[in-house]
């Protein structure tokens, strides 16, 4: 009983090591917002009881997950009329690959693309 214990333990402890290095070796490759690559625009308006469980599933699946070519998210504010943005900022807080910003700045952004 004790070996099954001992096992089962150490097992764990070898995992929760793995996935520590892991979530460093992430913090350190997708934290800065990359000047080129793959940008992910995501437009919102009035979204507020659902943006923070779409960005937080979004950006699991694409920060631990295995896409790769995927380092920028763009949310584009619509003017929305209720917290939708406010949520997003909060959320741009916690995720250094995330930046909020209103649609006439994407539009910019977009518009200044250089195509050579």
């Amino acid at each position: 009983m004790e070996f099954m214990l001992n096992t089962i333990f150490w097992t764990l402890a070898i995992y929760g090591f793995f996935e520590i290095i892991k979530t460093v070796i992430n913090l350190f490759t997708y934290t800065n917002f990359q000047s080129d690559g793959i940008y992910l625009i995501i437009a919102v308006k009035n979204q507020e009881e659902k943006i923070e469980g779409f960005l937080r599933s979004s950006l699991f699946k694409i920060l631990y997950g295995k896409e790769e070519y995927l380092k920028n998210i763009i949310v584009a504010d619509l003017k929305s009329e209720d917290r939708t943005k406010e949520i997003a900022k909060k959320m741009e807080l916690e995720y250094d690959c995330l930046k909020v910003i209103n649609w006439k700045e994407c539009k910019d952004i977009i518009d200044n693309v250089d195509n050579a």
